[in-house]
C-alpha cells in the first residue's frame, strides 16, 4: 500500500491515483485510533479528516510516511515541527474552498437581511411577513482578509454594498485594501458603522476571545453577523449579551466547535444565533478541486527520487493553494 485514504477523494481523482499507486480507502479508521496506527505502518502517504490529529506519536507508527494530506484548511491538528523533523510533507488544499466559503457568506448575509425566506424554507408557508433589507447601499464590515474575503468583496461590490474592513495582521496602508476596494478602518469603527459584518479571520491562538465585550460595546444596533472563522474567536458571554440586547439582531456562524452553544453555554438559549456544521466548504466543486489538488501533490511526492526533500515553507512543510 502506497496511499491510505481515511478521507475519501472524488471518484475521478481516486481512479487517477489508483492507476499510479496502491491505494486503500478506510474511512472507518477515523474513529478507531488503534486500527489507524496499524494501518498507517506501511503507508507512504495518508489523507486524513479534520478530527484525526497528527502528533509525534502518530508519526512514530508510520516509519515510511512521506506525506500527510488534508482536504481542509487549518494546521492546529498537525504537529508541523514533528513533520518537518521527519521530512514528512504536509499537503493542504487550502484555496480549494475559497469560492464556496465566499458564496456561503453571501448567502448567509442575504438570508439574515431577508429573514422571511428562512421561515418559508423551514416549512412555515403562512409565516408573518417580515420587512427585509437590501444589500445594495448597505455598509458591510469585512473582518479579516483571508482569501475568502477577496472573492466575497467582488461579489458584494457587484451588489452595490459599501465595504469597510479590518484585519489584525494587515496594516491599513497595505495595497491590498485598495485592490479590493475596501476602506480600512479601526476595529471599533468597523463595528460602530457596519450594518452587517462578515468574519473570516485567519485564526491563531492569540486571537482567542478577540470578539469580546470591549469590542461589541461599539456595535451599531441591529447589526447582522455571519462568519466562517473558528468559534474560539468569540467570547461566548459577550456574544450572548450582544444577541440578547439587540446590538446584534442575528448571527449565522459556520463550523462552531463542540460545546460553543450547547446546553450550559450562555449562547444555548439565543434564538437569534444560527449555526451550520461547516457547510461553507462543502460543495461538489470545492471537493473536486481539493481532491485533485491532494491527488496531484501526493503523486508528486511519491514520485520523487528516494533522497528528494521538500524544503519547508515559512508556515511549515505545507502547500498553500491549488
Amino acid at each position: 500500500m502506497d496511499i491510505l485514504l481515511v478521507e475519501r477523494l472524488v471518484p475521478e481523482a481516486l481512479s487517477w491515483l489508483q492507476e499510479r499507486h496502491g491505494v486503500e480507502t478506510r474511512g472507518d479508521l477515523a474513529t478507531d485510533p488503534s486500527a489507524l496506527r496499524k494501518a498507517v505502518y506501511k503507508a507512504r502517504a495518508v489523507v486524513l479528516p479534520r478530527k484525526v490529529v497528527v502528533t509525534q506519536e502518530f508519526l512514530d507508527f508510520a516509519p515510511m510516511l512521506k506525506a500527510v494530506a488534508r482536504m481542509h484548511v487549518g494546521t492546529d491538528n498537525t504537529d508541523l515541527e514533528a513533520c518537518r523533523a521527519r521530512k514528512v510533507r504536509v499537503i493542504q488544499a487550502s484555496t480549494a474552498n475559497v469560492r464556496s466559503n465566499a458564496e456561503y457568506l453571501l448567502a448567509a448575509l442575504l438570508m439574515l437581511y431577508r429573514r422571511g425566506i428562512g421561515a418559508a424554507l423551514n416549512g412555515d408557508r403562512h409565516a408573518e411577513i417580515r420587512l427585509g433589507r437590501e444589500l445594495n447601499g448597505s455598509t458591510v464590515g469585512i473582518l479579516g482578509l483571508a482569501p475568502t474575503a477577496h472573492t466575497l468583496a467582488l461579489m458584494l461590490h457587484s451588489l452595490g454594498a459599501r465595504l469597510i474592513g479590518y484585519d489584525p495582521a494587515i496594516h491599513h496602508t497595505a495595497p491590498i485594501w485598495g485592490r479590493l476596494k475596501i476602506q480600512p478602518v479601526g476595529l471599533q469603527d468597523l463595528v460602530a458603522n457596519a450594518d452587517s459584518i462578515t468574519v473570516q479571520v485567519m485564526y491563531a491562538s492569540r486571537y482567542q476571545g478577540f470578539i469580546n465585550d470591549k469590542l461589541l460595546a461599539h456595535c451599531k444596533p441591529g447589526q447582522m453577523w455571519v462568519g466562517i472563522s473558528r468559534s474560539q474567536l468569540y467570547d461566548a458571554q459577550a456574544l450572548a449579551r450582544a444577541l440578547n440586547d439587540g446590538r446584534i439582531e442575528a448571527a449565522l456562524l459556520d463550523g462552531a466547535e463542540s460545546g460553543f452553544a450547547s446546553r450550559g453555554s450562555p449562547l444555548h438559549e439565543c434564538s437569534n444565533l444560527f449555526l451550520t456544521p461547516r457547510l461553507g466548504s462543502h460543495t461538489r466543486e470545492a471537493r473536486q478541486r481539493a481532491s485533485w489538488y491532494v491527488a496531484h501533490r501526493i503523486h508528486e511526492t511519491l514520485s520523487m527520487p528516494r533522497d528528494g526533500v521538500f524544503e519547508p515553507t515559512p508556515t511549515g512543510m505545507m502547500d498553500l493553494g491549488v
